[in-house]
């Protein structure tokens, strides 16, 4: 199966793109500073995002597939990482780490760690780093890799970059092969998106030659448009496959 081709949106350059990342995250840490209330931004709110992907999680450790006393998380794109934050104030208490190539976001992420630690001890665990997936390899915080690893609209950014790898490939034809080995064996990918259609996803993710396979697709509502009926936005489960 064949990736689908880029959605129809202007190319962003990389290099304008992460200063305006930067930017946008140097704002909320200004705004958490004279409010702690305020922690910017939460990707798809409207769609209840966060709320689904934690329901899938707790359908996963009610049937054993998952445990929140060991689980372990690796959040692409964190930004301001509350769904790390989200997750463990469901009790989810395994190794968690954001990671993000910005660095104003990294450091408004650990700033409203702190303030969550301060207040909440279950809260202590959730770590960051800043990372470019895309241009350096995993630190030693890698480890044997993470049980589950998320993407909350990171693809959609990267899928709007007309960055070349050095196989002459937008890098977004490249992600996959850099998030397989970041997960366990046995593992799990979700993705969430706004940009593509549940098919189009499993057509970037589940190839013939690559490690994942589709499990299961998360509701949203749909809307009907022109005749058409779909999701504004869609999360799918993938599994990486076992040795």
């Amino acid at each position: 199966m064949n990736p689908p081709p880029n959605p129809p949106a202007e190319h962003l350059d990389p290099t304008d793109n992460r200063i305006s990342w930067d930017n946008a995250y140097t704002v909320e840490l200004t705004n958490h500073a004279s409010n702690a209330d305020d922690e910017g931004t939460i990707w798809f709110s409207d769609a209840s995002a966060e709320e689904r992907i934690i329901a899938h999680l707790e359908d996963l450790s009610d049937t054993e597939i998952l445990h929140k006393d060991t689980t372990s998380f690796l959040d692409l794109g964190t930004g301001n990482g509350h769904l790390l934050f989200a997750l463990r104030g469901e009790e989810w208490q395994g190794k968690m780490l954001g990671v993000d190539y910005s660095a104003a976001s990294m450091k408004l992420a650990r700033r409203i760690g702190k303030t969550h630690q301060e207040h909440n001890e279950e809260f202590l665990g959730v770590e960051f780093e800043e990372w470019d997936i895309l241009n350096e390899k995993p630190g030693t915080w890698l480890e044997e890799g993470f049980d589950v690893v998320l993407d909350k609209g990171t693809f959609d950014a990267i899928s709007l970059s007309d960055q070349i790898d050095d196989q002459g490939r937008r890098v977004c034809e490249g992600y996959k092969e850099r998030v397989e080995p970041l997960i366990k064996p046995g593992g799990r990918l979700l993705v969430t998106s706004c940009n593509w259609t549940n098919e189009e996803l499993r057509a970037w993710f589940e190839v013939e030659s690559g490690q994942l396979e589709f499990e299961a697709g998360i509701k949203y509502p749909n809307f009907t448009f022109g005749g058409k009926t779909g999701q504004q936005v869609c999360t799918l489960s993938f599994k990486r496959k076992s040795r």
